[in-house]
């Protein structure tokens, strides 16, 4: 068994665990393979672990790597299908190889964006399913909209007709108080209640990576997003 699968495994294990804890199934909860900065052959290696969803942050080496996968997948694992989820930040120069490669996106904050995404999304594909990033530690370094905009924006991008609008994804302050944790996805949570009330349709979740992952469970997260715990270390001087 390969280094990434036992990772895998294990991951598989913590979701299962904080499910039970937070008294949910753990079939609720989607693993995202998050592979930025790792190459085909690692990804594959999860793909034969049995692992389907992937995350990227970088358009062009996401691109190249997706077209490199789907070689490896046709030549040693044919009818296998990925599911791809762009999660990084997004420039309108990008958007139309995001909308041609890519299944979900979860860093919506700007219309001019989901337009784009909309227009440029291929007509042989379904619809593009979209997260709104909203900024919960409200700093300006930080992407994503403020709480007090997700309203308007979500109302936008749900009268396009080549997106889904299917929920909010966040990424808080690094901290290790697991009560903080928990505070910050509590809102978020708190908001999809909140605009589903107000008449939208949000399934989804997207919160949580390898170092909270189980305070994101307890808060109703149904799309973690791990990968050092999956593929190691990053290096980022490759």
């Amino acid at each position: 068994m390969s280094l990434i699968s036992t990772n895998l495994q294990a991951v598989r294990q913590q979701i299962v665990h904080a499910a039970q804890q937070a008294d949910r199934s753990f079939t609720e909860i989607q693993l995202l393979a998050v592979s930025k900065n790792f190459g085909a052959d690692a990804v594959f290696e999860a793909v034969k672990a049995g692992q389907t969803a992937f995350g990227e942050n970088y358009v062009q080496e996401a691109v190249d790597k997706i077209a490199a996968v789907n070689r490896l997948i046709q030549q040693k694992s044919p009818g296998v299908t990925l599911d791809w989820h762009f999660i990084g930040p997004i420039q309108s120069n990008k958007t139309r190889l995001i909308a041609e490669h890519f299944s979900w996106v979860h860093s919506v904050e700007r219309l001019k964006i989901a337009e784009r995404l909309s227009a440029q999304r291929p007509s042989h594909l379904p619809p593009l399913n979209i997260c709104l990033e909203i900024n919960i530690s409200e700093k300006e370094t930080k992407s994503g909209i403020h709480i007090s905009q997700t309203a308007e924006l979500a109302q936008q991008v749900n009268a396009l007709p080549n997106l889904r609008l299917r929920g909010l994804m966040a990424i808080p302050e690094p901290t290790g108080s697991v009560e903080l944790q928990r505070s910050s996805y509590r809102q978020i949570r708190l908001l999809q209640a909140q605009l589903n009330h107000q008449g939208f349709d949000l399934d989804t979740l997207s919160m949580g990576m390898s170092a909270d992952l189980d305070a994101a469970i307890l808060e109703g997260s149904t799309i973690v997003r791990v990968g050092t715990a999956i593929f190691g270390k990053r290096n980022y001087d490759q």
